[in-house]
Protein backbone atom coordinates (compact mmCIF):
# COMPACT_ATOMS: atom_id res chain seq x y z
CA UNK A 1 0.00 0.00 0.00
CA UNK A 2 1.48 3.61 -0.69
CA UNK A 3 2.37 5.47 2.67
CA UNK A 4 0.18 8.86 1.53
CA UNK A 5 -3.02 6.09 1.71
CA UNK A 6 -1.35 4.82 5.38
CA UNK A 7 -0.85 8.23 6.02
CA UNK A 8 -4.68 9.95 5.42
CA UNK A 9 -6.02 6.97 7.23
CA UNK A 10 -3.67 7.77 9.97
CA UNK A 11 -5.13 11.31 10.46
CA UNK A 12 -8.61 9.98 9.66
CA UNK A 13 -8.27 8.18 13.11
CA UNK A 14 -6.36 10.17 15.12
CA UNK A 15 -9.48 11.85 17.12
CA UNK A 16 -10.76 8.64 17.99
CA UNK A 17 -7.34 7.30 19.36
CA UNK A 18 -7.32 10.39 20.78
CA UNK A 19 -9.68 9.13 23.48
CA UNK A 20 -7.22 6.61 24.66
CA UNK A 21 -5.50 9.43 26.70
CA UNK A 22 -8.52 10.23 28.77
CA UNK A 23 -8.27 6.28 29.42
CA UNK A 24 -5.03 6.50 29.97
CA UNK A 25 -5.45 8.84 32.79
CA UNK A 26 -7.85 6.53 35.27
CA UNK A 27 -4.76 4.13 34.84
CA UNK A 28 -2.39 3.42 37.84
CA UNK A 29 1.14 4.27 37.68
CA UNK A 30 2.01 0.81 39.31
CA UNK A 31 0.11 -0.83 36.47
CA UNK A 32 2.13 0.86 33.65
CA UNK A 33 5.35 0.14 34.93
CA UNK A 34 4.24 -3.60 35.55
CA UNK A 35 3.33 -3.90 32.21
CA UNK A 36 6.20 -2.05 30.26
CA UNK A 37 8.12 -4.95 31.63
CA UNK A 38 5.67 -7.65 30.04
CA UNK A 39 7.17 -6.50 26.36
CA UNK A 40 10.71 -7.93 26.83
CA UNK A 41 9.68 -11.60 25.21
CA UNK A 42 11.83 -13.99 26.73
CA UNK A 43 10.34 -17.16 25.98
CA UNK A 44 11.14 -18.97 22.88
CA UNK A 45 8.81 -18.95 20.41
CA UNK A 46 9.87 -22.61 18.50
CA UNK A 47 8.54 -24.08 21.67
CA UNK A 48 5.66 -21.75 21.95
CA UNK A 49 2.29 -22.23 20.22
CA UNK A 50 -0.81 -19.50 19.22
CA UNK A 51 -4.08 -19.76 19.76
CA UNK A 52 -6.02 -17.15 18.34
CA UNK A 53 -9.96 -15.98 18.62
CA UNK A 54 -10.82 -14.31 15.38
CA UNK A 55 -13.25 -11.21 15.37
CA UNK A 56 -14.44 -12.02 11.90
CA UNK A 57 -16.20 -15.12 10.63
CA UNK A 58 -16.70 -13.79 7.08
CA UNK A 59 -12.56 -14.05 7.01
CA UNK A 60 -12.51 -17.89 9.11
CA UNK A 61 -11.20 -19.61 6.65
CA UNK A 62 -8.82 -17.28 5.14
CA UNK A 63 -7.26 -17.28 8.94
CA UNK A 64 -7.42 -21.76 8.77
CA UNK A 65 -5.71 -21.92 5.34
CA UNK A 66 -2.98 -19.04 6.48
CA UNK A 67 -2.23 -20.75 9.92
CA UNK A 68 -2.01 -23.95 8.39
CA UNK A 69 0.68 -22.10 5.99
CA UNK A 70 2.89 -20.69 9.13
CA UNK A 71 2.36 -24.27 10.78
CA UNK A 72 3.80 -26.00 7.70
CA UNK A 73 6.42 -23.17 7.50
CA UNK A 74 7.89 -23.06 10.69
CA UNK A 75 6.29 -26.07 12.77
CA UNK A 76 4.92 -23.55 15.42
CA UNK A 77 0.98 -25.10 15.70
CA UNK A 78 -1.73 -22.26 15.53
CA UNK A 79 -4.95 -23.03 16.02
CA UNK A 80 -7.91 -20.34 15.04
CA UNK A 81 -11.08 -20.02 16.66
CA UNK A 82 -13.78 -17.98 14.79
CA UNK A 83 -16.84 -16.33 17.49
CA UNK A 84 -19.99 -16.40 15.84
CA UNK A 85 -21.26 -13.27 14.28
CA UNK A 86 -21.93 -10.65 17.34
CA UNK A 87 -20.65 -12.94 20.07
CA UNK A 88 -17.17 -12.25 20.24
CA UNK A 89 -16.76 -10.62 24.03
CA UNK A 90 -19.49 -13.70 24.93
CA UNK A 91 -16.91 -16.21 23.63
CA UNK A 92 -13.95 -14.25 24.65
CA UNK A 93 -14.78 -14.38 28.42
CA UNK A 94 -15.89 -17.56 28.07
CA UNK A 95 -12.54 -18.71 26.65
CA UNK A 96 -10.21 -16.52 29.22
CA UNK A 97 -11.33 -18.29 31.94
CA UNK A 98 -9.85 -21.62 30.70
CA UNK A 99 -6.79 -22.94 31.12
CA UNK A 100 -5.82 -22.69 27.23
CA UNK A 101 -6.53 -19.24 26.83
CA UNK A 102 -6.34 -17.34 23.62
CA UNK A 103 -3.12 -16.06 23.37
CA UNK A 104 -3.66 -13.54 20.72
CA UNK A 105 -7.41 -11.96 20.99
CA UNK A 106 -9.00 -9.20 20.00
CA UNK A 107 -10.47 -5.45 21.23
CA UNK A 108 -12.40 -3.14 19.39
CA UNK A 109 -10.62 0.46 20.68
CA UNK A 110 -10.27 1.92 24.17
CA UNK A 111 -13.63 1.22 25.79
CA UNK A 112 -12.76 -2.80 24.89
CA UNK A 113 -9.24 -1.60 26.06
CA UNK A 114 -10.66 -0.65 29.51
CA UNK A 115 -12.55 -4.14 29.81
CA UNK A 116 -9.56 -6.28 29.31
CA UNK A 117 -6.39 -4.27 29.67
CA UNK A 118 -5.67 -6.64 32.70
CA UNK A 119 -5.00 -9.23 30.30
CA UNK A 120 -2.94 -7.26 27.66
CA UNK A 121 0.78 -7.42 26.90
CA UNK A 122 2.78 -4.24 26.70
CA UNK A 123 3.53 -4.72 22.98
CA UNK A 124 6.22 -1.62 22.41
CA UNK A 125 9.24 -3.61 22.80
CA UNK A 126 8.28 -6.41 19.76
CA UNK A 127 8.81 -5.96 16.10
CA UNK A 128 5.57 -5.53 15.23
CA UNK A 129 4.84 -2.09 16.86
CA UNK A 130 8.01 -1.17 14.83
CA UNK A 131 6.51 -2.27 11.52
CA UNK A 132 3.34 -0.04 12.10
CA UNK A 133 3.42 3.36 9.69
CA UNK A 134 2.24 5.41 12.35
CA UNK A 135 2.10 5.35 15.92
CA UNK A 136 -1.73 6.33 15.48
CA UNK A 137 -2.78 2.65 14.76
CA UNK A 138 -1.38 1.58 18.36
CA UNK A 139 -3.96 2.25 21.45
CA UNK A 140 -1.66 3.17 24.17
CA UNK A 141 -1.13 4.04 28.30
CA UNK A 142 1.59 6.21 28.09
CA UNK A 143 4.52 4.38 26.65
CA UNK A 144 2.97 1.09 27.04
CA UNK A 145 1.01 -0.19 23.81
CA UNK A 146 -1.79 -2.72 24.38
CA UNK A 147 -3.29 -3.36 20.80
CA UNK A 148 -2.10 -2.88 17.59
CA UNK A 149 -4.75 -2.02 14.50
CA UNK A 150 -4.42 -4.78 12.03
CA UNK A 151 -7.02 -3.97 9.28
CA UNK A 152 -8.68 -0.64 7.51
CA UNK A 153 -11.44 -1.09 6.14
CA UNK A 154 -13.94 1.17 4.84
CA UNK A 155 -18.21 0.54 4.39
CA UNK A 156 -20.87 2.47 2.42
CA UNK A 157 -23.92 1.61 0.03
CA UNK A 158 -22.64 -1.21 -2.62
CA UNK A 159 -24.62 -1.38 -5.40
CA UNK A 160 -24.97 -3.49 -8.61
CA UNK A 161 -22.99 -1.55 -11.29
CA UNK A 162 -25.27 -2.94 -13.93
CA UNK A 163 -28.89 -2.70 -12.69
CA UNK A 164 -28.17 0.93 -11.43
CA UNK A 165 -27.06 1.79 -14.94
CA UNK A 166 -30.20 -0.02 -16.43
CA UNK A 167 -32.32 1.99 -13.80
CA UNK A 168 -29.81 5.07 -15.46
CA UNK A 169 -30.67 4.00 -18.98
CA UNK A 170 -34.37 3.75 -18.23
CA UNK A 171 -37.54 6.26 -19.36
CA UNK A 172 -39.01 6.30 -15.63
CA UNK A 173 -35.60 7.49 -13.94
CA UNK A 174 -34.99 10.97 -13.24
CA UNK A 175 -31.19 10.64 -12.09
CA UNK A 176 -29.35 9.61 -15.89
CA UNK A 177 -25.80 8.95 -14.31
CA UNK A 178 -24.71 7.23 -11.46
CA UNK A 179 -22.17 10.00 -10.86
CA UNK A 180 -25.20 12.46 -10.39
CA UNK A 181 -25.94 10.13 -7.31
CA UNK A 182 -24.37 12.49 -4.68
CA UNK A 183 -27.04 13.45 -1.77
CA UNK A 184 -29.42 11.94 0.64
CA UNK A 185 -32.12 13.54 -2.17
CA UNK A 186 -30.40 12.00 -4.91
CA UNK A 187 -29.94 8.59 -3.06
CA UNK A 188 -33.80 8.42 -2.46
CA UNK A 189 -35.04 9.85 -5.47
CA UNK A 190 -32.97 6.55 -7.39
CA UNK A 191 -34.10 4.21 -4.83
CA UNK A 192 -38.09 5.08 -4.90
CA UNK A 193 -38.35 4.98 -8.75
CA UNK A 194 -36.04 1.53 -8.38
CA UNK A 195 -39.10 0.53 -5.99
CA UNK A 196 -41.77 1.44 -8.32
CA UNK A 197 -40.46 -0.21 -11.19
CA UNK A 198 -38.79 -2.71 -9.75
CA UNK A 199 -40.77 -5.37 -12.15
CA UNK A 200 -39.55 -3.75 -14.90
CA UNK A 201 -35.95 -3.81 -13.97
CA UNK A 202 -36.34 -7.04 -12.67
CA UNK A 203 -35.59 -6.91 -8.87
CA UNK A 204 -37.11 -7.42 -5.73
CA UNK A 205 -36.25 -4.07 -3.98
CA UNK A 206 -33.86 -1.31 -4.24
CA UNK A 207 -31.78 -2.17 -1.04
CA UNK A 208 -31.29 -5.83 0.56
CA UNK A 209 -33.58 -6.58 3.44
CA UNK A 210 -31.97 -4.65 6.41
CA UNK A 211 -31.90 -7.92 8.79
CA UNK A 212 -31.94 -7.12 12.33
CA UNK A 213 -31.08 -10.65 13.53
CA UNK A 214 -27.67 -10.89 15.23
CA UNK A 215 -25.68 -11.46 11.89
CA UNK A 216 -26.67 -8.47 10.54
CA UNK A 217 -28.31 -5.80 12.84
CA UNK A 218 -24.54 -4.57 13.57
CA UNK A 219 -24.93 -2.98 10.24
CA UNK A 220 -27.59 -0.70 11.35
CA UNK A 221 -27.09 0.01 15.43
CA UNK A 222 -23.27 0.07 15.24
CA UNK A 223 -22.45 1.07 11.12
CA UNK A 224 -25.66 3.20 10.04
CA UNK A 225 -25.90 5.12 13.86
CA UNK A 226 -21.65 6.06 13.47
CA UNK A 227 -23.49 8.54 11.03
CA UNK A 228 -25.00 11.05 12.78
CA UNK A 229 -22.62 11.08 16.04
CA UNK A 230 -20.11 11.65 13.57
CA UNK A 231 -21.96 14.85 12.16
CA UNK A 232 -22.19 15.78 16.00
CA UNK A 233 -19.07 15.23 17.11
CA UNK A 234 -17.45 17.14 13.80
CA UNK A 235 -19.61 20.02 15.01
CA UNK A 236 -18.40 20.18 18.18
CA UNK A 237 -14.95 19.45 17.46
CA UNK A 238 -14.57 16.45 19.65
CA UNK A 239 -13.85 12.34 19.39
CA UNK A 240 -15.86 11.43 21.63
CA UNK A 241 -18.99 13.13 24.46
CA UNK A 242 -20.46 12.03 27.55
CA UNK A 243 -24.03 12.30 26.56
CA UNK A 244 -25.09 13.20 23.03
CA UNK A 245 -27.52 15.76 21.52
CA UNK A 246 -29.11 13.66 19.21
CA UNK A 247 -28.62 16.33 16.77
CA UNK A 248 -29.25 14.07 13.49
CA UNK A 249 -31.09 11.71 14.54
CA UNK A 250 -34.25 12.80 11.90
CA UNK A 251 -31.79 11.76 9.57
CA UNK A 252 -30.53 8.55 10.91
CA UNK A 253 -34.36 8.09 10.58
CA UNK A 254 -34.83 9.18 6.99
CA UNK A 255 -32.21 6.60 5.98
CA UNK A 256 -33.52 3.88 8.13
CA UNK A 257 -36.84 4.52 6.66
CA UNK A 258 -35.62 4.11 2.95
CA UNK A 259 -33.92 0.90 3.43
CA UNK A 260 -36.66 -0.59 5.03
CA UNK A 261 -39.47 0.92 2.62
CA UNK A 262 -37.74 0.62 -0.62
CA UNK A 263 -36.53 -3.19 0.17
CA UNK A 264 -36.90 -6.65 -0.82
CA UNK A 265 -39.27 -7.43 2.16
CA UNK A 266 -41.46 -6.31 4.41
CA UNK A 267 -40.37 -4.31 7.14
CA UNK A 268 -42.51 -6.54 9.60
CA UNK A 269 -39.87 -9.61 8.57
CA UNK A 270 -36.79 -7.72 9.69
CA UNK A 271 -36.20 -9.40 12.87
CA UNK A 272 -35.54 -12.37 11.79
CA UNK A 273 -33.67 -11.46 8.50
CA UNK A 274 -30.22 -12.37 8.41
CA UNK A 275 -26.30 -11.14 6.95
CA UNK A 276 -26.34 -14.30 4.96
CA UNK A 277 -30.28 -13.15 3.02
CA UNK A 278 -29.18 -10.11 2.13
CA UNK A 279 -25.77 -11.04 0.79
CA UNK A 280 -27.52 -13.46 -1.77
CA UNK A 281 -29.70 -11.08 -2.51
CA UNK A 282 -27.54 -8.74 -3.26
CA UNK A 283 -25.20 -11.54 -5.60
CA UNK A 284 -28.41 -12.91 -7.01
CA UNK A 285 -28.97 -9.47 -8.08
CA UNK A 286 -32.49 -8.92 -6.11
CA UNK A 287 -31.26 -6.06 -5.06
CA UNK A 288 -29.39 -2.93 -6.49
CA UNK A 289 -27.96 -1.31 -3.02
CA UNK A 290 -26.37 -3.25 -0.21
CA UNK A 291 -25.23 -0.89 2.93
CA UNK A 292 -22.09 -3.33 3.79
CA UNK A 293 -18.03 -3.14 3.31
CA UNK A 294 -14.84 -3.84 1.92
CA UNK A 295 -14.23 -7.26 3.86
CA UNK A 296 -17.56 -8.21 2.04
CA UNK A 297 -15.57 -8.71 -1.05
CA UNK A 298 -14.59 -11.84 -1.58
CA UNK A 299 -18.20 -13.07 -1.11
CA UNK A 300 -19.76 -11.05 -3.63
CA UNK A 301 -16.80 -12.40 -6.39
CA UNK A 302 -16.93 -15.62 -5.19
CA UNK A 303 -20.44 -15.42 -5.66
CA UNK A 304 -20.28 -14.79 -9.27
CA UNK A 305 -20.40 -10.51 -9.43
CA UNK A 306 -16.83 -8.89 -11.14
CA UNK A 307 -15.24 -6.46 -10.36
CA UNK A 308 -16.95 -4.44 -13.59
CA UNK A 309 -20.27 -4.87 -11.65
CA UNK A 310 -19.17 -3.34 -8.24
CA UNK A 311 -19.48 -0.04 -7.03
CA UNK A 312 -19.78 1.76 -3.84
CA UNK A 313 -21.50 5.25 -2.64
CA UNK A 314 -21.18 6.87 0.27
CA UNK A 315 -23.95 6.60 3.25
CA UNK A 316 -25.86 10.00 2.67
CA UNK A 317 -27.88 11.15 5.44
CA UNK A 318 -28.48 15.05 4.01
CA UNK A 319 -26.17 16.54 6.17
CA UNK A 320 -23.10 18.15 5.57
CA UNK A 321 -20.98 18.47 2.05
CA UNK A 322 -22.44 15.64 0.48
CA UNK A 323 -21.02 16.15 -2.79
CA UNK A 324 -17.77 15.72 -1.57
CA UNK A 325 -18.26 13.29 0.97
CA UNK A 326 -15.87 9.77 0.87
CA UNK A 327 -16.98 6.21 2.47
CA UNK A 328 -16.51 5.67 5.96
CA UNK A 329 -13.42 4.58 6.45
CA UNK A 330 -11.25 3.67 9.58
CA UNK A 331 -10.38 0.24 12.00
CA UNK A 332 -12.14 -0.84 15.12
CA UNK A 333 -9.61 -3.75 14.96
CA UNK A 334 -6.79 -4.06 17.71
CA UNK A 335 -4.79 -6.93 18.30
CA UNK A 336 -3.67 -8.17 21.94
CA UNK A 337 -1.23 -10.95 23.09
CA UNK A 338 -2.63 -12.43 26.30
CA UNK A 339 -0.14 -11.35 29.23
CA UNK A 340 -0.86 -13.91 30.87
CA UNK A 341 -0.24 -16.52 28.61
CA UNK A 342 3.48 -18.24 28.59
CA UNK A 343 6.52 -16.51 27.75
CA UNK A 344 6.68 -19.20 24.78
CA UNK A 345 3.56 -18.56 23.53
CA UNK A 346 3.59 -14.87 23.88
CA UNK A 347 6.92 -14.92 21.48
CA UNK A 348 5.25 -17.58 19.18
CA UNK A 349 2.26 -15.23 19.12
CA UNK A 350 4.39 -12.21 18.83
CA UNK A 351 6.52 -14.15 15.79
CA UNK A 352 2.83 -15.17 13.96
CA UNK A 353 1.40 -11.72 13.97
CA UNK A 354 5.09 -10.35 12.65
CA UNK A 355 4.87 -12.88 10.00
CA UNK A 356 1.59 -11.99 8.79
CA UNK A 357 2.40 -8.38 7.90
CA UNK A 358 5.81 -9.17 6.65
CA UNK A 359 6.30 -11.78 4.79
CA UNK A 360 4.79 -12.58 1.02
CA UNK A 361 1.97 -15.22 1.86
CA UNK A 362 0.98 -13.76 4.43
CA UNK A 363 0.58 -10.02 3.24
CA UNK A 364 -0.98 -11.76 -0.23
CA UNK A 365 -3.18 -13.56 2.27
CA UNK A 366 -4.45 -10.46 4.18
CA UNK A 367 -4.47 -8.05 0.65
CA UNK A 368 -5.83 -10.95 -1.40
CA UNK A 369 -8.12 -13.43 0.33
CA UNK A 370 -9.11 -11.00 3.13
CA UNK A 371 -9.82 -8.06 1.45
CA UNK A 372 -7.53 -5.78 4.12
CA UNK A 373 -5.71 -2.85 3.77
CA UNK A 374 -3.26 -3.12 6.68
CA UNK A 375 -1.19 -0.30 8.13
CA UNK A 376 2.43 -1.71 7.83
CA UNK A 377 5.34 -1.16 6.16
CA UNK A 378 5.60 -4.42 3.96
CA UNK A 379 1.60 -4.44 3.20
CA UNK A 380 0.78 -5.29 -0.04
CA UNK A 381 -1.41 -3.29 -2.57
CA UNK A 382 -4.91 -4.67 -1.91
CA UNK A 383 -6.79 -6.13 -4.89
CA UNK A 384 -9.88 -5.19 -3.37
CA UNK A 385 -12.25 -3.06 -5.60
CA UNK A 386 -13.88 -1.29 -2.38
CA UNK A 387 -10.99 -0.79 -1.66
CA UNK A 388 -10.00 0.95 -5.00
CA UNK A 389 -12.89 3.09 -5.01
CA UNK A 390 -12.09 4.19 -1.63
CA UNK A 391 -8.88 5.23 -2.77
CA UNK A 392 -9.96 6.73 -5.86
CA UNK A 393 -12.75 8.87 -3.89
CA UNK A 394 -10.17 10.02 -1.62
CA UNK A 395 -7.56 11.08 -4.35
CA UNK A 396 -10.60 13.17 -5.36
CA UNK A 397 -10.86 15.06 -2.88
CA UNK A 398 -13.67 13.46 -1.20
CA UNK A 399 -13.70 13.18 2.73
CA UNK A 400 -14.04 10.06 4.30
CA UNK A 401 -16.16 9.92 7.50
CA UNK A 402 -14.24 8.33 10.25
CA UNK A 403 -15.46 5.88 12.50
CA UNK A 404 -16.67 6.48 15.91
CA UNK A 405 -17.32 2.61 16.82
CA UNK A 406 -14.53 2.87 19.53
CA UNK A 407 -16.49 5.70 21.52
CA UNK A 408 -19.92 3.80 21.78
CA UNK A 409 -20.40 2.89 25.05
CA UNK A 410 -21.30 -0.69 25.01
CA UNK A 411 -22.55 -3.52 23.48
CA UNK A 412 -25.98 -2.76 25.99
CA UNK A 413 -25.84 0.64 23.97
CA UNK A 414 -26.14 -1.23 20.80
CA UNK A 415 -28.63 -3.80 22.03
CA UNK A 416 -31.25 -1.05 23.06
CA UNK A 417 -30.62 0.99 19.65
CA UNK A 418 -31.12 -2.08 17.19
CA UNK A 419 -33.60 -3.31 19.37
CA UNK A 420 -35.63 0.50 18.97
CA UNK A 421 -35.26 -0.02 15.33
CA UNK A 422 -36.67 -3.35 15.07
CA UNK A 423 -39.69 -2.34 17.14
CA UNK A 424 -40.04 1.15 14.98
CA UNK A 425 -39.91 -1.21 11.52
CA UNK A 426 -42.07 -3.72 12.82
CA UNK A 427 -44.75 -1.11 14.17
CA UNK A 428 -44.86 -2.23 17.40
CA UNK A 429 -42.86 1.09 18.49
CA UNK A 430 -42.62 4.78 17.64
CA UNK A 431 -39.26 6.67 16.85
CA UNK A 432 -39.11 8.52 19.99
CA UNK A 433 -38.05 5.27 21.28
CA UNK A 434 -35.04 5.36 18.86
CA UNK A 435 -34.05 8.20 20.09
CA UNK A 436 -34.20 8.15 23.72
CA UNK A 437 -32.21 4.77 23.36
CA UNK A 438 -29.49 6.44 21.55
CA UNK A 439 -29.24 9.55 23.89
CA UNK A 440 -30.46 8.31 27.22
CA UNK A 441 -29.16 5.31 26.53
CA UNK A 442 -25.86 6.80 25.31
CA UNK A 443 -25.26 8.44 28.80
CA UNK A 444 -26.41 5.66 31.46
CA UNK A 445 -23.58 3.51 29.64
CA UNK A 446 -21.06 6.26 29.54
CA UNK A 447 -21.88 6.43 33.28
CA UNK A 448 -21.79 3.32 33.70
CA UNK A 449 -17.83 2.79 31.81
CA UNK A 450 -16.61 5.89 33.86
CA UNK A 451 -17.82 4.19 37.61
CA UNK A 452 -16.10 1.01 36.44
Amino acid sequence: MKSSTIKRIAALGLASLMTVGAFAGCSDSKDSKSSKGASKLSGDASKGSVYYLNFKPEQDQAWQDLAKAYTKETGTKVTVVTAAEGTYEQTLTSEMDKEEAPTLFQVNGPVGLAKWKDFCMDLSGTDIYGELTSQDFALKDGDAVYGIAYVIESYGIIYNKTLLQKYCDSDFATVKSIDEINSFDKLKTVADEIQANKDALGVKGAFTSAGMDSSSDWRFKTHLANLPIYFEYKDDGVGDKAELKGTYLENYKNIWDLYITDSTCKASELASKTGAEAEEEFIKGDAIFFQNGSWEYSAVTEGGLKDEDLGMLPIYIGVGDEANQGLCTGTENYWCINKNASDDDKAATAEFIKWCVTSDKGTAAMADDMGFVIPFKSAKESTNAFVKIDKALTDEGKTPVSWNFTTMPSEDWKNGVGAALTQYAAGTGDWDAVKTAFVDGWKTEKEKAAEE
